[in-house]
């Protein structure tokens, strides 16, 4: 007899077997029949097997990086902060994100509490940090993701989502079956997994990852210490992304439906490695890849303990992140950076 851990091994690695080729659905695909990536998947039957596969990694935690091994089912916690259930912040419409995303009616967001990641700088400290907010269940959450599409937004955004992937897949099936088929946003640090991304395959709709710093010595002094690895990690999880989705595509609207939408935040003295960033989409994605180079770094949480972070972004810096990317050839830049890009400069030449 074969029991369930070892039934469950062979179902992650049959998983991740098929989610190494083709993406298991293409934009076009999605355009035709409206219908988001986990419906699809569902009418394959692989969808409940797909659950079950991550659902396993609580028995000896393997969801990020930092592979903690312990018993989340059992109610430890790894570096994340974690147990096997899941504590949600808030859920409302959001129109703070990407134009692509918002639309008109906002897209759905979840925080959810605690990080696997905890930069020094985060703006929202006390939900990833002190891991402020509510115990839910997976009904729980799935009610949320129903509420939100009924209040009219465009997707369901999971921010801050690697760490408790289980809840959020198990929630996903069971508002499914409620009748969810809006997209899901998969809002990330980048610290994550490869082989985590590609379970996802054939789930999540729209990538909406970081790409914080490119050398891994910034992220071990100002993230994690054991998140050295952050670079490497978070630029293989990218190019899977980019693999199963694409770059983006949006409907007649001009609201996401499918793609990767990647971000970088431009940091004081630069030690995000913002011409390294840009000279790597170049390189390893397509020049049309949607990037939003963000301007708004503000001195948060610990960044004033850090001289070379303990102050604003300038004028010039900002600048020359855009310069550098149009050198680099990126075409597709969010609109909102654009515009403040166009707002400095008006100012400089004033």
């Amino acid at each position: 007899m074969v029991d369930r851990r070892h039934w469950l091994k062979g179902a992650v690695n049959a998983a991740l077997a098929v989610s190494a080729g083709p993406a298991l659905v293409s934009a076009q695909a999605a355009m035709r029949d409206g219908q988001p990536a986990y419906r699809r998947l569902a009418e394959t039957g692989l969808l409940d097997e797909r659950i079950e596969a991550i659902a396993a990694q609580y028995d000896q935690c393997r969801l990020c990086p930092h592979q903690c091994g312990v018993d989340r089912n059992a109610r430890d916690t790894g570096l994340c902060g974690a147990t096997a259930r899941v504590r949600v912040y808030s859920h409302t419409p959001h129109f703070g994100e990407e134009l692509p995303v918002v639309g008109r009616r906002g897209s759905g967001t979840i925080f959810f509490s605690h990080c696997n990641l905890r930069c020094v700088f985060c703006q929202n400290w006390p939900i990833a940090h002190a891991g402020r907010g509510q115990l839910v269940s997976d009904r729980e959450l799935a009610n949320m993701m129903i509420d939100l599409q009924r209040r009219g937004c465009h997707n369901i955004n999971l921010v801050t989502p690697t760490h408790v992937l289980p809840n959020i897949v198990r929630a996903v099936g069971l508002a499914m079956r409620r009748g969810l088929r809006v997209p899901l946003v998969y809002n990330t640090s980048g610290y994550e997994r490869v082989e985590m991304i590609r379970l996802l395959d054939g789930i999540v709709d729209i990538y909406l990852p970081d790409l914080k710093f490119m050398d891994g010595a910034q992220s071990e002094r100002l993230a994690m210490e054991r998140a050295g690895d952050y670079p490497a990690m978070a630029q293989a999880a990218i190019l899977e992304m980019q693999r199963q989705v694409g770059t983006l595509v949006t409907d007649d609207r001009g609201i996401a439906v499918r793609g990767l939408m990647l971000r970088h935040l431009v940091m004081p003295s630069r030690v995000a490695g913002t011409r390294e960033f840009v000279a790597w989409v170049a390189a390893n994605l397509p020049l049309d890849t949607y990037v939003n180079i963000m301007p708004q770094w503000r001195v948060e949480h610990r960044a004033f303990e850090y001289e070379d972070i303990a102050r604003g972004i300038t004028v010039g810096e900002f600048l020359e992140a855009m310069d550098w990317a149009r050198e680099a050839g990126l075409t597709n830049l969010d609109e909102r950076a654009v515009a403040a890009e166009k707002v400095y400069r008006r100012r400089l030449a004033s």
